[in-house]
C-alpha cells in the first residue's frame, strides 16, 4: 500500500490468534495495534484513532458486543467480528451493535485480509457510477434528508447522520435507482461483495439500523420500503 499505512486494531485475548493476525496484517501493509480486553480496546480507539478494527466477542468483563456499541457512539470505522460464536442470534446481535462483517472461527487469515480489502474498496469507491452529486430523499420542510454520495454524507437538515460505512453504501445502492426493487441477494452482491455466507438476513439487520437513522418514524418506514417477498426499494418523499 502506498503512502501512510492504515492503522488497524486487533482486539483478541487469545495470544496465538492475535499474533497470527498481527503478522498477516503487517504483511498486508497495515500498522497494527493490539488489545487483549474491551477496556484496552476503547483506550486505543480514543488515543490512536484506528482506521479499521477486528474484534473478538468473548473478551472477559467487557465483551465484544459492548466494545462495538461504545465505538459506534463516536466512530464510523469499519468493524469485522471474528468469533467462535456461530449462532445466528450472536451474528445478528453483533451486526445490530454496529459491526460491518462477521467471520467465524476457525478461519483462514486470508479470509480476514480479503474482507478488509473489500471494506476498503467500499470506502474508496462510489456506488452510483457518476450519478447526481446530491439526492433529496425526503423533502420534509424544516429538515430535508439529503444524500451526498461524493462527500460521503447524509444530512437531516443541518445535522449529519452517523451512518456506518455499510449503512451508507446500502443507502447509496438503493438511491442509485429510486423506485426499483432490490432483492436481498443483489444487495449482498453489490454492498458486501463476498456475499456474507449467502445469509440474506444481514441485509435485514442493516436495513433496520439504517431506518432508525433516516426515517422520520422508523416503525412506519416510508423512505426505505419493504416489498414483501422481493426485497427493498427507496421511495423519495
Amino acid at each position: 500500500m502506498a503512502g501512510v499505512p492504515l492503522r488497524l486494531l486487533v482486539v483478541e485475548d487469545d495470544d496465538p490468534i492475535r499474533t497470527a493476525l498481527r503478522w498477516a496484517l503487517e504483511d498486508e501493509g497495515y500498522d497494527v495495534a493490539e488489545a487483549v480486553s474491551g477496556e484496552e480496546a476503547l483506550a486505543v480507539v480514543a488515543t490512536a484513532a484506528p482506521d479499521l478494527m477486528v474484534v473478538d466477542l468473548m473478551l472477559g468483563s467487557m465483551d465484544g458486543f459492548a466494545v462495538i456499541r461504545e465505538v459506534r457512539r463516536g466512530h464510523d470505522l469499519p468493524i469485522i467480528v471474528v468469533s467462535a460464536r456461530a449462532d445466528t442470534h450472536d451474528i445478528v446481535t453483533a451486526l445490530e451493535a454496529g459491526a460491518d462483517d462477521y467471520v467465524t472461527k476457525p478461519f483462514e487469515v486470508e479470509e480476514i485480509t480479503a474482507r478488509l480489502r473489500a471494506l476498503r474498496r467500499r470506502a474508496g469507491a462510489g456506488v452510483g457510477g457518476g450519478g447526481p452529486a446530491e439526492v433529496v430523499l425526503d423533502r420534509f420542510p424544516d429538515a430535508p434528508l439529503v444524500l451526498r454520495e461524493a462527500a460521503g454524507t447524509v444530512h437531516r437538515g443541518e445535522q449529519q447522520l452517523p451512518l456506518t460505512l455499510t449503512e451508507f453504501r446500502l443507502l447509496c445502492e438503493l438511491a442509485s435507482a429510486p423506485g426499483r426493487v432490490f432483492s436481498r441477494q443483489l444487495l449482498l452482491e453489490r454492498v458486501w461483495e463476498h456475499g456474507f455466507f449467502g445469509d440474506e438476513r444481514i441485509v435485514d439487520v442493516h436495513v433496520r439500523r439504517l431506518r432508525t437513522k433516516v426515517e422520520r418514524d422508523p416503525a412506519n418506514p416510508r423512505t426505505v420500503v419493504t416489498v414483501r417477498g422481493l426485497g427493498y426499494r427507496l421511495d423519495p418523499q
